[in-house]
Protein backbone atom coordinates (compact mmCIF):
# COMPACT_ATOMS: atom_id res chain seq x y z
CA UNK A 1 0.00 0.00 0.00
CA UNK A 2 2.76 2.44 0.90
CA UNK A 3 5.22 1.27 -1.72
CA UNK A 4 5.93 3.73 -4.51
CA UNK A 5 4.69 2.66 -7.91
CA UNK A 6 7.55 2.97 -10.35
CA UNK A 7 6.60 2.72 -14.01
CA UNK A 8 8.39 -0.10 -15.77
CA UNK A 9 9.54 0.14 -19.38
CA UNK A 10 8.16 -3.02 -21.07
CA UNK A 11 10.93 -3.02 -23.65
CA UNK A 12 14.22 -1.77 -22.16
CA UNK A 13 15.93 -1.72 -25.58
CA UNK A 14 13.40 0.80 -26.88
CA UNK A 15 14.12 4.33 -25.63
CA UNK A 16 11.26 6.73 -25.20
CA UNK A 17 11.92 9.95 -27.15
CA UNK A 18 11.92 13.25 -25.31
CA UNK A 19 9.14 15.71 -25.91
CA UNK A 20 10.28 18.70 -27.92
CA UNK A 21 8.87 22.07 -27.00
CA UNK A 22 7.45 24.01 -29.94
CA UNK A 23 9.37 27.14 -30.79
CA UNK A 24 6.53 28.87 -32.62
CA UNK A 25 2.82 28.31 -32.47
CA UNK A 26 0.48 28.34 -35.41
CA UNK A 27 -2.61 30.56 -35.31
CA UNK A 28 -4.94 27.60 -35.87
CA UNK A 29 -3.80 25.98 -32.64
CA UNK A 30 -3.92 29.16 -30.59
CA UNK A 31 -7.68 29.46 -31.01
CA UNK A 32 -9.88 27.03 -29.19
CA UNK A 33 -11.94 25.11 -31.69
CA UNK A 34 -13.82 21.86 -31.47
CA UNK A 35 -12.86 20.86 -35.00
CA UNK A 36 -9.21 20.39 -34.06
CA UNK A 37 -8.45 16.67 -33.77
CA UNK A 38 -4.79 16.89 -32.88
CA UNK A 39 -3.39 16.26 -29.43
CA UNK A 40 -1.83 19.68 -29.21
CA UNK A 41 -1.85 20.93 -25.62
CA UNK A 42 -0.96 24.52 -26.38
CA UNK A 43 2.12 26.67 -26.46
CA UNK A 44 4.46 25.91 -23.63
CA UNK A 45 5.80 28.94 -21.83
CA UNK A 46 9.53 28.76 -21.25
CA UNK A 47 10.66 28.55 -17.68
CA UNK A 48 12.22 31.68 -16.28
CA UNK A 49 15.96 31.37 -16.39
CA UNK A 50 17.93 31.92 -13.24
CA UNK A 51 21.58 32.54 -13.34
CA UNK A 52 23.41 30.10 -11.07
CA UNK A 53 24.78 31.93 -8.10
CA UNK A 54 26.71 30.73 -5.11
CA UNK A 55 25.37 33.41 -2.78
CA UNK A 56 22.04 33.43 -1.00
CA UNK A 57 19.98 36.58 -1.24
CA UNK A 58 17.99 37.42 1.86
CA UNK A 59 15.30 40.01 2.26
CA UNK A 60 15.16 42.24 5.31
CA UNK A 61 12.73 39.92 7.05
CA UNK A 62 14.77 36.85 6.17
CA UNK A 63 17.92 38.48 7.48
CA UNK A 64 16.19 39.46 10.72
CA UNK A 65 14.91 35.90 11.15
CA UNK A 66 18.38 34.48 10.49
CA UNK A 67 19.96 36.82 13.04
CA UNK A 68 17.25 36.06 15.62
CA UNK A 69 17.60 32.32 15.04
CA UNK A 70 21.40 32.46 15.33
CA UNK A 71 21.17 34.49 18.52
CA UNK A 72 18.68 32.01 19.99
CA UNK A 73 20.93 29.06 19.14
CA UNK A 74 23.95 30.76 20.72
CA UNK A 75 21.99 31.60 23.87
CA UNK A 76 20.58 28.08 24.24
CA UNK A 77 23.95 26.39 23.67
CA UNK A 78 25.62 28.84 26.06
CA UNK A 79 23.00 28.19 28.72
CA UNK A 80 23.42 24.43 28.42
CA UNK A 81 27.22 24.65 28.60
CA UNK A 82 27.17 26.99 31.61
CA UNK A 83 24.68 24.78 33.46
CA UNK A 84 26.86 21.72 32.79
CA UNK A 85 29.91 23.60 34.08
CA UNK A 86 27.99 24.63 37.20
CA UNK A 87 26.84 21.05 37.77
CA UNK A 88 30.44 19.81 37.61
CA UNK A 89 31.63 22.60 39.92
CA UNK A 90 28.88 21.98 42.50
CA UNK A 91 29.57 18.24 42.44
CA UNK A 92 33.29 18.86 42.96
CA UNK A 93 32.65 21.21 45.88
CA UNK A 94 30.23 18.78 47.54
CA UNK A 95 32.69 15.88 47.18
CA UNK A 96 35.40 18.07 48.71
CA UNK A 97 33.17 19.01 51.65
CA UNK A 98 32.27 15.36 52.23
CA UNK A 99 35.97 14.41 52.16
CA UNK A 100 36.84 17.10 54.70
CA UNK A 101 33.99 16.05 57.01
CA UNK A 102 34.94 12.37 56.81
CA UNK A 103 38.60 13.20 57.43
CA UNK A 104 37.76 15.24 60.50
CA UNK A 105 35.48 12.48 61.83
CA UNK A 106 38.17 9.85 61.31
CA UNK A 107 40.86 12.06 62.89
CA UNK A 108 38.65 12.83 65.89
CA UNK A 109 37.85 9.16 66.44
CA UNK A 110 41.59 8.29 66.36
CA UNK A 111 42.45 11.05 68.84
CA UNK A 112 39.88 9.88 71.40
CA UNK A 113 41.45 6.46 71.91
Amino acid sequence: MFRPRIPVNPSPAHLVPRLVEPTASTPAHDQLSSSCTCTHVGPVAPLPSRAPSSSIRLTGTGLACAVAGGTAVVLVVGTVLVSMLLAVAITGVSVTVCAVVLRSLLNSSRNQR
